[in-house]
């Protein structure tokens, strides 16, 4: 459970499924439930329908991707690799539906969003059921997914004051004002950590905008974003604004190449992000794509102790540690490092279980290398202390339920490791002094709030959803208007010449 000594430095360096004891918790599994039975499930599995044109439809490919329960090893549906055509025709969908779409009213398009979020709402146990179910994190933590993602459609029923431009008099008679127009075609690529959420980042702004979109969940959990379209349908959504299609390389490099898709937002992995950023640039579009992260959380003597180990177990282990802004580094400030037995105490006491289990704090991993209980994908709460920069297991992304823990002399140094590091996307302190605080955040080169990542974090200069989601999914137009109050005929008549020199404002 906990790796103090200079030797864990060996394993620290293996593979999450290779790594000994303090990795594979095999004490804490006997605390482990066996799931509730998911018979909906359990059945011959089903294929993943793609939707194009207001239509689902199962795709005519002969590749098909095997999604299983990551509890249970159950195999739930079959999710296909789109064909070339396939992706083709939700693409040209897509872009016949902007043509009518576009010239929507700002607020027909805000009722969409009303009635979408009210629909989300009534459904989120059938969506938290099926992230549960594909993904493995528990129910309670599947609601949070949804109910997040929720938050950014609420936000997006305010599009109307989100699209208003400016306007400025700049002359007698003539005025200078900006527009805000949709792009056309935008592709969403999301990964497998937020089901619901992601998606609920991308689609509902963009067609709230006035532009179209072709979604590609992930391949390993899209049930979410099936039923995501099945609701945005009954909300209103017309037939072509909202495309979905499944796979994985092949459809990737078809949305980054497609002449219709203008701008792609992305969140996944590092390769990922950097190949559909080089590659979707390339061909003119805007890409947005937040990438991996190593975020810190600094903990100084003086912070509430109780307070601090709590957010630290709960930050660094939930959802098993398969989030962006999971905690993953601990940097314990000078006497503050002897709290680390009581951090390891606690990641003991979490049980381990299905998804579906009432008291179940940590699911499964997503990834089917760690064998555990019943089969499922498990990997107990896990501390990693006395580490440094140079180890493996600080310089990359675990992605599971592992805390490194890391020791300063000073805030200074704690600060000074953390810009170090390439990665940039969140951060916190553990603090009772507000000059603490004040230096901390004036210091460290972080994008703190929310997803809005740095650095390494992010690729693309405009983040996602609010007001910077608006920016990136539209484009402004600026109209000069010159309307005099009264003409002249002098020219008409000969009496002087047109001027052909830059105006010059009186």
């Amino acid at each position: 459970m906990t790796a103090r000594l200079p030797a864990a430095a060996a394993a620290m360096r293996l593979p999450l499924s290779r790594r000994p004891a303090q990795v594979s918790v095999a004490a804490r599994l006997a605390a482990v439930r066996r799931p509730l039975s998911s018979t909906a499930f359990a059945a011959a599995p089903t294929k993943t329908p793609l939707y194009i044109d207001g239509q689902f439809v199962e795709s005519k490919t002969s590749d098909w991707i095997e999604l299983r329960n990551p509890a249970t090893q159950e195999l739930v549906t079959l999710v296909p690799q789109a064909t070339p055509a396939e992706l083709q025709r939700a693409s040209d969908a897509a872009a016949a539906a902007f043509v009518g779409w576009r010239k929507s009213t700002v607020l027909a398009r805000q009722r969409v969003m009303f009635d979408l979020q009210a629909l989300i709402r009534k459904h989120m146990d059938e969506i938290a059921t099926s992230i549960t179910t594909e993904q493995g994190k528990t129910f309670a933590d599947a609601k949070g997914d949804v109910l997040r993602g929720l938050q950014v459609v609420e936000h997006a029923c305010g599009i109307p004051s989100l699209l208003m431009g400016e306007s400025l008099p700049v002359s007698a008679d003539m005025d200078t004002y900006t527009i805000r127009q949709p792009l056309g075609v935008v592709a969403g690529i999301a990964p497998f950590n937020f089901p619901a959420m992601i998606p609920l980042w991308m689609f509902p702004l963009a067609i709230a905008c006035g532009n179209t979109v072709v979604m590609k969940p992930s391949e390993r959990d899209p049930g979410a974003m099936m039923i995501l379209a099945r609701l945005a349908e009954e909300a209103g959504v017309p037939k072509g604004v909202l495309n979905v299609v499944h796979g994985a390389v092949p459809t990737v490099n078809f949305i980054c190449d497609d002449p219709h898709v203008k701008a792609i937002s992305f969140v996944g992995s590092d390769i990922a992000g950097r190949h559909i950023f080089e590659r979707g640039t390339r061909t003119g579009k805007r890409v947005q794509a937040n990438l991996g992260a190593k975020n810190h959380g600094v903990v100084l003597p003086d912070a509430d102790r109780e307070l601090a180990l709590d957010q630290l177990a709960g930050a660094a282990f939930g959802a098993a540690g398969q989030r962006c802004m999971a905690l993953s580094v601990a940097v314990f400030v000078g006497e503050a490092k002897e709290w680390i037995p009581d951090l390891v105490e606690r990641a003991k006491k979490l049980v381990v279980a299905g998804g579906f289990e009432k008291d179940a704090d940590v699911g499964p991993l997503i990834t089917p290398q760690p064998k555990g209980y019943e089969g499922g994908n498990f990997v107990g709460p896990t501390v990693l202390a006395n580490v440094k920069p140079h180890m493996r297991c600080y310089k990359e992304e675990i992605f599971g339920p592992v805390l490194v823990c890391m020791e300063a002399d000073s805030l200074a140094e704690a600060v000074e490791l953390i810009n170090a590091n390439p990665y940039g996307n969140g951060t916190a302190l553990f603090t009772r002094s507000g000059a603490a605080a004040r230096e901390f955040q004036e210091d460290v080169d972080v994008g703190q709030v929310g997803f809005t990542g740095s650095r390494g974090s992010i690729q693309g200069d405009v983040n996602f959803y609010g007001r910077s989601g608006v920016q990136f999914y539209t484009q402004t137009k600026t109209v000069t208007a010159l309307w005099r109050r009264s003409s002249s005929n002098d020219a008409a008549a000969g009496g002087r010449r047109p001027s052909v020199n830059m105006p010059t404002p009186r």
